[in-house]
């Protein structure tokens, strides 16, 4: 395969903002190899023509690139310690509680994040913003129907009130799809949510350099509330949290 791949990453940014320069370049070569070798093409602009006059193979580009992978209560022992311990000085004191569900896919995390604040305030009160960079898994998550395995997961009482099973699928309750508001959003680039009392970024930074996960944790400590929280995922670390300003609460989740 021809090497060309400097001009392939301005070609992208110019389509879709995506600067590719702030992903691993090992791991993004390989899963857009893999997308050239499958559509029988030999180079990256061959690529790239592709997606320019084909919108299927533009919206399966940024699908592919965007590593969409999701279930409802995710790690289910870090749903407990939020239920135990997180959420009860979350909402203490509060009529209303913003969170910001970060680079959400299909919308299973911003749901269970409704369903499990349920249980400590009232859903007129849960606001949350939940943001993706791909506009096919946002609106997937807007139907907010969901297979058998997506929601294995959602404890049993939350399945009996908030999910209603429609054929082979579940459909998430209207009163929680009223919680969340989605919108597409570019970590790389846009402006980010401010006064959140709590950032939910899950096995996301992970495919990114270095230097943009450090941007993106100092930008995710400027948008929460002095108090409020981050929720990171199972594969990330913050190895310089404290000179950022977060104080260590567990293994997953940090305070400002």
């Amino acid at each position: 395969m021809l090497d060309n791949y400097e001009k392939f990453k301005k070609d992208i940014l110019n389509m879709t903002k995506i600067d590719l320069n702030c992903y691993k370049e090992k791991q993004m070569r390989r899963r857009i190899n893999t997308l050239i070798t499958k559509n029988k093409l030999q180079d990256y602009d061959g690529y790239v023509d592709l997606i320019k006059k084909d919108k299927e193979k533009f919206e399966e580009f940024v699908n592919f690139l965007t590593i969409n992978v999701s279930e409802f209560y995710r790690n289910p022992e870090q749903w407990k310690l939020l239920d135990k311990d997180i959420f009860p000085k979350l909402v203490e004191g509060k009529r209303q509680v913003k969170i910001w569900s970060a680079a959400c896919s299909t919308g299973d995390e911003p749901y269970s994040l409704a369903m499990a604040l349920s249980k400590h305030i009232d859903l007129n009160g849960i606001k949350i913003i939940a943001t993706d960079i791909d506009k096919q898994v946002l609106s997937q998550a807007k139907v907010g129907l969901y297979n058998k395995k997506s929601i294995s997961g959602v404890p049993d009482d939350m399945k009996k009130k908030y999910l209603k099973q429609v054929g082979a699928s579940y459909q998430v309750a209207d009163e929680i799809k009223k919680c969340v508001q989605f919108k597409e959003h570019n970590l790389l680039k846009d402006p980010y949510p401010t006064d959140c009392d709590m950032i939910v970024c899950r096995n996301v930074v992970i495919y990114f350099t270095d230097e943009a996960k450090d941007e993106i944790y100092k930008k995710f400590y400027k948008s929460i509330k002095p108090g409020g929280y981050l929720f990171i995922g199972s594969t990330e670390q913050i190895m310089n949290y404290k000179e950022m300003g977060y104080i260590r609460h567990s293994s997953f989740f940090f305070e400002r």
